[in-house]
């Protein structure tokens, strides 16, 4: 039952990242890690870690966190202890959204009543699946809310993808996009945007309807770039790719949770946020995928109000500005203005495209520019561990 919105919402925020698990020789997938090696993690982090649909996967989840600082201690702790324990296996942690050069058909599938159902029903589209994403929950407390801020918080989804891409190569292969994850995971069925509902009651109706059917078993299986999370009453943001450093992931979680609460301000205001046509919104995607927050003559997201290209970079310090009596309440300024380094240096697709190129400028092969690329990745994924490769 929905509560009264006369009370401000929690906004804390929670954290998924999926990793790939490396061997630390060829710098490939780990295609069958030992059994002890999730042990020992749950032993380390409890549920705070858990495999996922690939063998060559695991997945960390944070507490719930009321702070950046919190989730930032979380966010370390669990990078490096998983990290650590790899290395015992004669493994490392890899974190980005595609693996520079695997190949999906010589993967393995995770064992589990879940797991196996989804491989039976999805079939080769599941098994070309070799992708990982980082999961931003904020918590709204309100039913009815949750819905109402998930229509209009739709908006900003290609925004926050452009800060985080980390998937230009596929099967060691440039793509071209700054981001190749989504063209994968958008084969699967109820991926994409969200809908839009008028109520909690509309949306448990058509969630109820595919279940009663057989199609699905709950909630977790609408795969929506935002999703109200059938476990917890958080607005769950699911369109990231997972950021190779762990300060971005902390600028985007940040950035979420203030987005967030800047619309819920306007309604409190007797305000909302306009809700635009997913066709419109999809233009935006597709731009985030392939140019990120690159600038040039062609790039840019779509202003709507002003019905042209924006330099995305323009856009960001709209959001900036539009977010910092947020980012104030929150104490996360310093995290939030993060992003204008993440513009400066570039995301790690424009990274990993950069060391690849210049590997091969150097005289490097093809596949030694790529292990380049891997090495950097690993050196990048744990915290204060650059020069570890």
């Amino acid at each position: 039952m929905a509560v009264s919105h006369s009370r401000e919402p929690g906004f804390s925020i929670g954290i998924e990242e999926e990793f790939w698990l490396v061997d630390r020789e060829s710098r490939d997938l780990a295609t069958d890690p030992a059994a002890g090696f999730l042990k020992d993690c749950k032993d380390a982090l409890g549920d705070q870690v858990s495999s996922e649909f690939m063998r060559c996967q695991v997945e960390t989840g944070t507490k719930v966190c009321n702070s950046a600082a919190e989730a930032r201690d979380q966010l370390t702790h669990m990078r490096s202890t998983v990290a650590d324990i790899a290395a015992r296996y004669d493994m490392a942690l890899l974190a980005a959204s595609t693996h520079p050069f695997a190949q999906w058909d010589s993967q393995k599938h995770t064992e589990g009543e879940r797991y196996s159902t989804i491989a039976r029903d999805l079939r080769t589209v599941v098994d070309r699946l070799l992708i990982c994403g980082m999961h931003v929950h904020v918590g709204i407390e309100d039913d009815d809310l949750r819905i109402e801020l998930m229509a209009q918080a739709s908006y900003f989804l290609p925004h926050l993808l452009a800060l985080t891409t980390s998937s230009p190569f596929w099967r060691g292969r440039d793509t071209g996009l700054q981001t190749f994850r989504l063209s994968v995971f958008d084969n699967l069925p109820r991926t994409g945007l969200p809908e839009v509902f008028g109520s909690w009651a509309e949306y448990r109706r058509h969630v109820d309807m595919l279940i009663q059917a057989g199609v699905i078993e709950d909630g977790t299986k609408l795969w929506w770039d935002l999703r109200p999370s059938d476990r917890w009453p958080t607005l769950e943001m699911r369109i990231a790719d997972v950021c190779t450093d762990l300060e971005d992931a902390i600028c985007v979680a940040s950035i979420t949770r203030c987005l967030m609460r800047m619309l819920y301000r306007l309604r409190r205001n007797n305000q909302r946020w306009r809700i635009y046509s997913n066709m419109l919104v999809r233009e935006n995607r597709w731009r985030a995928c392939r140019y990120g927050s690159d600038a040039g003559d062609k790039t840019g997201l779509i202003d709507f109000g002003r019905a042209e290209i924006v330099p995305y970079a323009d856009l960001l310090e709209e959001i900036i500005e539009l977010i910092r009596p947020d980012a104030e309440h929150f104490g996360c300024v310093a995290e939030v203005e993060h992003a204008r380094t993440i513009i400066a240096r570039g995301t790690s697709a424009r990274r990993q495209r950069e060391i690849y190129t210049d590997a091969v400028e150097k005289g490097a092969s093809p596949r030694d520019a790529l292990l380049a690329v891997a090495d950097h990745l690993i050196a990048h994924t744990v915290p204060g561990e650059k020069s570890a490769v």
